[in-house]
């Protein structure tokens, strides 16, 4: 089987070959650290992470960017009015979405470069788009000439005319309005400490610049996958595109975009009001069941998200973590090496082929659960150990082994409709004790059906009787 992906700039399904053979070099758009994270901005963190492990699970060796922009007219503004320094306000939003992505299981990246640390490399760049003729200095201000490219417009396909003016400078300064920034002259007010000495004066380099720059940097004029928000298909990728394009570059070979999470229908933003801070969403619920809901749903499809979107996943991830716990205690513990060399289920490796598939892989995750909770049942420990292996070796491509070192310390719950259901199943099967204890078999059983009805299956133990969530059907 062949990993087909779907590359935006066509919108077709490709086959996937790296450039190099068994190696993989991909650029992602990481944050602009200006505020705290909400769960919108680790939609495509989770995504390309649950990429990057099934490349390396199939065998390749991935180079992973993820930038980080550090300084731009927001950051600024908001340094400006909290009264600190600008750095400082970057750093300190830096380090929250660090702590986000590690605690929903994102891998740190090989690279993760911040724009105001390539100062040279993107001076460079841009110097080397003026000479060419494809980019011009307006008072100390340098744009990118986008009727020089005739491919502008190609990546999402927008024809020149129907472009929206770029709102980085007054059109009256440059030669077309739709021309945008690639180095900003210093402005009046701004602190000294957000300029660099450049050909034509002291300034910072524009948003779209810094990308390219990076990306050339760390993985070459050309590179396999480039990543991030299917908000940023316009202008921030677009105009990357060009600007390494004209300066000769070929640049990304496949383009991969993520889509937003939304709440009523809109895109979560804090421009809008309505991000939930990542802090406010794990004082509640358990952060693989916040990694599980944002990579269960196709990364090309939009999430609704909700408290009950939350819920569900929690419920869910009980399910997966109490089958793997009950398994293990029957079978014993399975070492994480013999997992990763375990053979994948074949269902699970082409839906995952399939432009990484996970609703389906996760599909079949949940027919392997149903046949080890049936195998616990019937004391069949060959088939559980295989169940057991087999779900966490699918898991573990996702990032969401419960068995892993990452969740070993993880709340299996699932916040306040989980506690409630525990306090009112546990009450069940207190009077099911009672009534097995006084040979009332009747009430005992009509107990257990009743609780199977609404999805709860009851395992007699020798201490005592546990409960976990059926699995889905």
């Amino acid at each position: 089987m062949t990993l087909s992906l779907f590359d935006t700039a066509t919108r077709t399904e490709r086959d996937f070959t790296p450039l190099e053979p068994g190696k993989v070099g991909i650029y992602l758009c990481g944050p602009t650290v200006q505020g705290s994270p909400h769960v919108g901005h680790l939609r495509s963190a989770v995504a390309f992470d649950v990429l990057h492990r099934w490349l390396e699970r199939t065998g390749h060796e991935v180079t992973m960017v993820r930038n980080v922009t550090d300084i731009d007219d927001k950051t600024l503004a908001k340094a400006a009015d909290a009264g600190v320094p600008w750095w400082q306000w970057a750093l300190r939003f830096e380090r929250e979405f660090q702590a986000a992505y590690a605690a929903v299981g994102v891998r740190q990246p090989a690279a993760e470069p911040r724009a105001t640390g390539h100062i040279p490399e993107i001076v460079a760049l841009v110097s080397a788009l003026v000479e060419s003729g494809h980019a011009y200095e307006v008072e100390g201000s340098v744009y990118f000439d986008v009727r020089s490219f005739p491919e502008y417009g190609s990546l999402t396909r927008q024809a020149l005319e129907d472009l929206t003016p770029a709102p980085d400078a007054p059109a009256e300064v440059k030669r077309d309005p739709r021309d945008f920034a690639l180095w900003k002259a210093t402005k009046d007010g701004e602190p000294e400490t957000a300029a660099w000495d450049s050909p034509w004066g002291r300034g910072r380099p524009g948003w779209h610049i810094e990308c390219s720059a990076m990306a050339r940097r760390y993985l070459g004029r050309e590179f396999d996958i480039h990543g991030g928000g299917l908000d940023l298909r316009f202008p921030h990728h677009e105009n990357e595109q060009a600007q390494s394009r004209a300066a000769g570059d070929p640049f990304a070979r496949l383009w991969l975009h993520s889509a937003w999470v939304t709440q009523s229908g809109a895109k979560m933003s804090k421009s809008l009001g309505n991000g939930l801070l990542v802090t406010e969403v794990l004082s509640r619920y358990p952060a693989p069941a916040l990694r599980l809901a944002l990579a269960q749903v196709h990364y090309r499809s939009m999430l609704e998200y909700s408290d009950q979107t939350m819920e569900d996943a929690a419920a869910t991830w009980a399910r997966l973590a109490g089958f793997v716990t009950r398994a293990t205690e029957k079978v014993g513990a399975v070492d994480i090496a013999s997992v990763r060399a375990t053979e994948l289920p074949v269902p699970f490796v082409e839906a995952m082929e399939d432009d990484l598939g996970v609703p389906r892989a996760l599909a079949h995750v949940h027919e392997t659960v149903r046949a080890g909770n049936a195998a616990l049942t019937a004391g069949d420990a060959e088939s559980v150990a295989t169940a057991l292996v087999s779900v966490r070796a699918m898991l573990d491509t996702l990032g969401l082994d419960p068995a892993s070192d990452e969740w070993a310390d993880a709340d299996s719950g699932s916040g306040a409709a989980m506690t409630a259901l525990d306090s009112l199943v546990k009450a069940d099967i207190e009077a099911r004790a009672a009534a097995r204890a006084a040979k009332d078999w009747g009430t005992a059983d009509e107990i257990r059906d009743r609780l199977a009805a609404a999805g709860i299956v009851i395992e007699d133990a020798a201490d005592g009787a546990r409960w976990s969530l059926a699995a889905d059907d």
